[in-house]
């Protein structure tokens, strides 16, 4: 009765560890690492069934001592007449045949344009040309990154020229001839140029900095159960509202915004393309709209004026 009652709780046992196996409580063992070169003891690992192997006894080949030296006189002779001598080496392993001329060899062609992404003294001498023509980019680094770009494509929006931010052909030809935007109200203040997508400082007149923006793009939009048109309203307006913040509003997120009319602003943003893409608020880069806070450029009460 004691030993039925002992095997009744072994197989009990044996039948518990089965069903926790198949539960399939720890990772799976039919994925990468069961088999293959990644985990070799898996597919080496004896089973806790497996028969030990036992040593094989089939007799071993007895060393090749009497295999003689020399060829036997029975085997045919190493070579016959119709037989190709085999110390001709074949035509294709000729060193010749095979070795490139130093004239076939190809070359890379000089690079013609620079783009995002580029560095050097090439890129380092683009961005001190922008800089001098009033294009900002910050400090000239020799790395053409996202505010470089940004200046080149104003550049390219002043010349009137394709706006894909590379420094191509035409571009070039519009540094060389010192292209820049003038202004068209004077005095002092920023203007915002629609049909060009530019925002510009001027002082006394005089154009001293030049910016890529973005500005509303003519496409209806719902705020706030109402249909509205992302136009940016042309007109004369002033800096009547500071925020030194990041301002979340309805249709998104406005950096370090200065509000000019209603709720119009001047605002960074991550995304100022070349192209009108706001729902009518003026964009610039945020690395721009800190430079704007900490130079005065725009401050309280500057004009900002609107046109097409």
């Amino acid at each position: 009765m004691r030993a039925t009652s002992q095997r009744r709780w072994t197989a009990l046992a044996i039948g518990a560890a089965l069903a926790l196996t198949l539960s399939g409580c720890g990772e799976p063992v039919d994925g990468p690492l069961a088999s293959g070169p990644d985990n070799p003891v898996a597919t080496t690992a004896p089973s806790a069934h497996a028969t030990p192997p036992t040593p094989s006894r089939a007799p071993q080949a007895p060393p090749r001592t009497s295999e003689p030296a020399t060829p036997s006189v029975t085997q045919p002779p190493p070579s016959s007449p119709s037989t190709k001598p085999a110390a001709e080496p074949p035509a294709t392993h000729s060193p010749t045949a095979t070795s490139p001329s130093p004239s076939t060899q190809p070359t890379r062609p000089p690079r013609t344009s620079l783009q995002l992404g580029d560095r050097g003294e090439q890129v380092r001498l683009l961005q001190q040309q922008l800089s001098d023509l009033g294009y900002w980019l910050g400090e000239p680094d020799g790395h053409f990154g996202g505010l470089t770009q940004q200046a080149v494509f104003a550049l390219q929006k002043a010349a009137g020229i394709t706006r894909d931010g590379i420094v191509g052909p035409q571009t070039k030809a519009a540094l060389a001839a010192a292209t820049r935007p003038s202004s068209r109200v004077g005095g002092t203040g920023v203007e915002i140029d629609l049909t060009r997508q530019l925002l510009l400082v001027v002082r006394e007149g005089n154009v001293v900095l030049t910016m890529n923006t973005s500005t509303g793009n003519g496409q209806e939009y719902v705020s706030r159960g109402t249909r509205k048109i992302a136009r940016t309203p042309t007109g004369s307006f002033a800096v009547y509202r500071m925020v030194d913040a990041t301002e979340k509003a309805e249709l998104g997120e406005l950096y370090r915004p200065m509000y000019f009319y209603g709720g119009y602003a001047v605002h960074g943003s991550p995304s100022i393309p070349a192209y009108p893409a706001s729902h009518g608020c003026v964009r610039v880069s945020n690395s721009a709209m800190n430079m704007l806070w900490s130079t005065g450029y725009l401050a309280m009460g500057t004009a900002v004026t609107v046109y097409a």
